[in-house]
């Protein structure tokens, strides 16, 4: 190889610029290496495990909030199981209740829920009556129900409501005692019901629960590779470029 213009002992510079790949290759000095971007399938996969992530934790989030912010005011939610009370509304709705505090809060025409006598079972209809009947109890020699007595002689009264369900015929075969009474219908929601019934159950939960877990723990596996990617990718990367150009003259 001839060389002009130079002398036979002096050093020789590769003088050639560093192709586009190699110049890619290399990071300044003093700052980190670029990561090489993402597939766009991988971004898309992790924008919907986190809308997974999103969704499922709002409902629950929701599913938890409601009942407890009902609470605080003194109010609970209760589910309709039956149609007795339609149109007003119908099984799966759900009802408002606010507890009452004495029997003089009980007014003709209110829609309430109550413990039917002998039943655990809340019943949610109109009243239509208010009495006070004497309390009774069976005679010591008879049998039959006599008037329960005061200290003064008087027949002891007790307060009960007559109630009936809107799509029924008749009233409600028993009276029921005030109280048995769990409070007056405040408000009603169509369909809740069957939202809150669903949330509460096991399966619900698991809907609600199991699906954003999983996400969580695909995007950290995801995250793991993602890692051990751009690990990988700097240790095949040069340094710098180590080419030596070893020119002999003659």
């Amino acid at each position: 190889m001839a060389v002009t213009g130079g002398s036979r002992d002096a050093p020789l510079v590769d003088r050639r610029a560093p192709s586009p790949a190699a110049r890619s290759s290399r990071s300044t000095p003093g700052q980190p290496a670029r990561r090489a971007p993402l597939p766009v399938w991988r971004r898309a996969l992790s924008v919907v495990l986190w809308g997974v992530v999103a969704v499922c934790g709002l409902a629950y989030a929701v599913s938890l909030a409601v009942p407890i912010w009902f609470e605080a005011h003194d109010q609970r939610l209760l589910v309709v199981t039956s149609g007795s009370m339609a149109p007003v509304f119908d099984a799966g709705d759900a009802v408002v209740l606010r507890a009452i505090t004495d029997e003089s809060d009980l007014k003709v025409n209110q829609v309430i829920s109550f413990w039917p006598t002998g039943s655990d079972e809340l019943v949610t209809h109109r009243i239509v009556a208010l009495q006070r009947i004497p309390e009774t109890t069976p005679d010591k020699v008879t049998g039959r129900p006599v008037p329960k007595l005061d200290a003064a002689g008087n027949p002891k009264m007790r307060s009960y409501v007559i109630t009936k369900g809107d799509a029924n015929q008749y009233a409600d075969v028993n009276a029921t005692p005030v109280e048995r009474v769990r409070g007056v219908v405040l408000a009603y929601h169509p369909g809740w019901g069957w939202v809150l019934d669903w949330a509460g159950s096991n399966v619900g939960r698991a809907v609600m629960l199991v699906p954003p877990l999983l996400a969580l723990a695909t995007l950290e596996l995801l995250s793991v590779h993602d890692r051990h990617r751009s690990r990988a990718g700097r240790a095949e990367t040069p340094a710098g470029d180590r080419r030596v150009d070893e020119l002999l003259l003659d």
